[in-house]
């Protein structure tokens, strides 16, 4: 797994119009961690990518019809099988955050790269979607030197009282066991 050009390598891409220019560059220094299913608490379709890419159809299923208008998007989708879709490129601003704040700063879309995880706040992730998110989260660790490991956060932690996912289904020891293994793997190919 690698990026190239800000797009990483294997995704599949799927481009949403729903981004913009971020304000400083070289300022990519959040990952926010956040969990998606459409119509909630139903996994797989293509709903999501419809949401991302404004082509939502609000006759498919009545929840729709309450969000098909929002301009949305995340940089990448982790589905349950583990497949990743790229929506927008790492150095542009995708609108996954919303009002928000950390550490002070608000407007977290401004610095941030946001993932969705296939999944909703009660359902155990899959493995191979912890995997698949630690993998993606050493590359970009690797890739922009400000991003940090204290800095990967859930959206519960920059939206308070607002948001709560990734939820109490994901789990952040594991995560960080999966996230650990990678790191050596990298550290342990870039001495060779």
């Amino acid at each position: 797994m690698f990026i190239n050009q800000h797009y990483l390598s294997p995704a599949t891409v799927v481009a949403s119009p729903n981004f913009d220019d971020r304000p400083d560059l070289d300022d990519i220094s959040l990952l926010v961690i956040h969990c998606i299913s459409l119509p909630p608490g139903q996994f797989g379709g293509n709903a999501v990518e419809h949401l991302f890419c404004n082509r939502l159809d609000p006759k498919q299923h009545p929840y729709f019809e309450g969000i098909y208008t929002l301009k949305v998007s995340a940089h990448c989708l982790i589905r349950r099988d583990g497949e990743i879709i790229q929506f927008v490129a790492f150095d542009k601003r995708a609108w996954h955050a919303g009002i928000s704040c950390y550490q002070g700063r608000e407007r977290c879309n401004d610095f941030s790269i946001g993932i969705e995880l296939e999944g909703d706040e009660r359902t155990p992730y899959e493995a191979i979607q912890y995997h698949k998110l630690a993998q993606l989260s050493a590359v970009l660790l690797a890739e922009y030197p400000k991003l940090q490991r204290q800095h990967i956060v859930g959206h519960n932690d920059i939206a308070p009282g607002r948001k709560t996912d990734p939820g109490d289904s994901f789990d952040w020891t594991r995560f960080n066991d999966c996230l650990d293994q990678q790191l050596y793997r990298h550290s342990i190919k870039s001495t060779l």
